[in-house]
């Protein structure tokens, strides 16, 4: 491929507690705050609690989930008294952060973010073209040995996307797991911890001038659908629990006839589908609101291109 070049990443934003329980990026931000860290080499670093009411009270939101918020459609709805509190401080993050898709928006956001699944380290984002995303995700591959680094891509049109990264030029979340909410685990703490210093890092260099060799990146998967839980078709309640076998098995290759769940009753539902396939967020305890037991997505391997900053 031939080789492409970006303007200099000289304003980078950091946000944590988006949802409000996750403590990791929580506390990693507080304490880059309490370090009164704001630059980055020769970029600013501007550090974010993203929703202050919902940390207070431990909570992941407190009206709607402010990381679905960032739609344009939500971003630009007018405000009124009736106006849940989570899109409110969308907005107020999209003039803070953005404006979403303006040449004023933060060149890089980057967003912090804790599972209940074990799903190591993930950074998440939504286009598989954005070099400058995919060139930070293989330093971190290739950096960190503490946990299993992956890339989670999210087909979606930017007037879709719905998550806080979205509003920078450039922009991804880290999503580390196993980490029960409202919790904070020194050993998931270090690994978020070593994956925002592996940006930084990798900003500082680019910025600086170093060229990055182009290649492939690897343990990339792509969102192909959700799958709920058997639920009573009166009730609509619940009637299973992950299979033991699936349980903490985040991106295994589920094959047809694996099982799946395994009903309160005793049986075992199995997987009906033809193509073989990852699952991942398996059993996110945020996620049994959405009617989501777990995603499923295919594994690929993305081609990316030399990189530098782009001179004058």
């Amino acid at each position: 491929m031939e080789p492409v070049s970006f303007p200099a990443q000289s304003r980078v934003a950091l946000c944590g507690g988006t949802h409000g329980n996750e403590m990791s990026g929580v506390y990693l931000v507080r304490e880059l705050q309490r370090q009164k860290i704001e630059k980055v080499g020769s970029a600013t670093l501007t550090t974010v609690i993203s929703n202050p009411r919902a940390v207070q009270m431990c909570k992941r939101y407190t009206d709607v989930d402010l990381n679905r918020c960032f739609t344009d459609a939500i971003l630009s709805s007018p405000v009124t008294d009736a106006t849940p509190y989570e899109m409110r401080r969308a907005q107020e993050l999209n003039t803070l952060l953005g404006p979403k898709g303006s040449m004023g928006a933060m060149d890089l956001v980057c967003d912090l973010h804790n599972t209940t699944a074990n799903m190591g380290l993930s950074l998440i984002s939504y286009s598989d073209q954005d070099w400058v995303i995919l060139h930070i995700y293989r330093q971190i591959q290739r950096k960190i040995t503490s946990a299993p680094v992956r890339f989670i891509l999210l087909d979606l049109p930017l007037a879709d996307a719905y998550s806080q990264d979205s509003l920078g030029k450039h922009g991804f979340s880290i999503e580390v797991g196993p980490q029960p909410h409202g919790v904070v685990r020194a050993d998931i703490f270090n690994i978020m911890k070593e994956a925002v210093d592996q940006t930084l890092d990798w900003v500082q260099c680019f910025n600086s001038g170093s060229a990055f060799e182009g290649g492939e990146v690897d343990d990339v998967y792509t969102f192909v659908k959700s799958v709920d839980y058997p639920r009573d078709p009166e009730t609509n309640q619940i009637t299973a629990a992950i299979h033991p076998q699936l349980q903490d098995r985040d991106f295994c290759l589920l094959h047809p006839g694996d099982p799946m769940f395994l009903m309160f009753s005793g049986e075992i539902v199995k997987y009906e589908g033809v193509e073989v396939l990852h699952p991942y967020f398996v059993n996110e305890c945020a996620y049994y609101e959405k009617s989501i037991a777990f995603h499923l997505a295919r594994k690929m391997t993305l081609t990316i291109p030399p990189l530098q900053v782009k001179k004058g």
